[in-house]
């Protein structure tokens, strides 16, 4: 007597070791949130475009002497024979460029351009990690807590906040640094400016982080796995640190990305009305106030700085984007 034939064709659950052979020698291995959103990210051509040159002006920045000494000369080194006595203007074509001043001269004193606009690069960017960290740092903080315990603590926090937005910023930056003497609080010079900017930069910003992360954080603690994690005896601390906050570094991380370029305009605009780091150390938005009125007699001295700060803003711009599509590539 025969066995009955198989109808199905053959067994109808196939083995491990079966899977791991159809898988050509290779177990099938699961990927975090984080490795899914770095393969979308670098499938973003533009956005990794942007981070490559993010990455490119972090290096000038840091290695502004190296690259100085190469290609230039000291940012603060006099060069008058460069310059036209009778209208105070670079001689030779486009505003002195040459092989030795590769972005020109500056106007009356002649001092080397594209050092400026390399040493321009350390102060801008320093100002403004410094201060979005601080105002990421503050917003994350109070943010959470006023999203994940509610009550009276969200209502005095949100308040707060509501103070701050209302809060007239370029006034009170205005004020403040024109008020602020050459040596205070144990600093002096251009630690102090720097300090100063960083303090109103991102003390008197941070709501717009906290507003977003108290926001995501009244969505988060809702969820099953909080549930999950209270029923299993964790304690307030632990969900906020093991559950919550993990769960918010994908928001914040691309608003702090698209944070830093608003920051940089920011200095640059509180150097240009004159309250910012003081002469003659070199930031994009000085240069740009003093080329205002000299860009008649040389046009690139406000080409370069403004196209530092153009592509700075850009490149900080596409690299958030392309943080928010691949975290959370339904918003696209």
């Amino acid at each position: 007597m025969t066995a009955p034939m198989d109808v199905t064709g053959g067994d109808t659950q196939a083995t491990p070791e079966a899977v791991v052979d159809a898988a050509g020698g290779k177990a099938i291995q699961g990927r975090s949130l984080g490795q899914i959103a770095w393969m979308r990210l670098k499938r973003d051509k533009v956005a990794m475009a942007g981070g490559v040159i993010i990455i490119l002006l972090i290096l000038v920045a840091v290695f502004a002497p190296l690259l100085v000494s190469w290609l230039g000369h000291p940012p603060n080194e006099w060069h008058r024979e460069k310059i036209d006595p009778a209208i105070q203007a670079p001689l030779g074509s486009f505003g002195g460029m040459s092989w030795d001043y590769l972005f020109g001269v500056e106007p009356t004193t002649g001092r080397d351009l594209f050092s400026r606009v390399v040493y321009g690069a350390r102060v801008s960017l320093l100002i403004a990690f410094f201060a979005t960290l601080l105002c990421v740092v503050l917003g994350t903080v109070l943010g959470t807590v006023a999203g994940f315990f509610g009550g009276w603590v969200d209502t005095v926090i949100s308040r707060l906040m509501d103070i701050f937005l209302a809060f007239p910023l370029l006034v009170f930056a205005l004020a403040l640094a024109g008020v602020i003497p050459d040596s205070a609080f144990g600093l002096s010079g251009d630690a102090l400016r720097i300090s100063l900017l960083v303090f109103i930069i991102g003390f008197f910003n941070w709501p717009y982080v906290g507003r977003i992360v108290r926001g995501q954080t009244l969505s988060l603690r809702e969820r099953e796995f909080v549930d999950a994690a209270r029923s299993l005896g964790a304690r307030n601390h632990t969900i906020l640190f093991k559950e919550i906050l993990p769960n918010l570094l994908a928001p914040i991380m691309v608003y702090a990305t698209l944070l830093i370029p608003s920051n940089i305009l920011f200095e640059a605009a509180l150097s240009f009305l004159g309250v910012g780091v003081k002469p003659p150390t070199p930031t994009w938005g000085a240069m740009l106030a003093d080329a205002v009125h000299k860009y008649n007699v040389a046009p690139n001295y406000m080409i370069f700085p403004g196209l530092a700060i153009f592509v700075t803003v850009l490149a900080f711009n596409l690299l958030g984007d392309g943080f928010r599509d691949a975290f959370d590539p339904k918003a696209r």
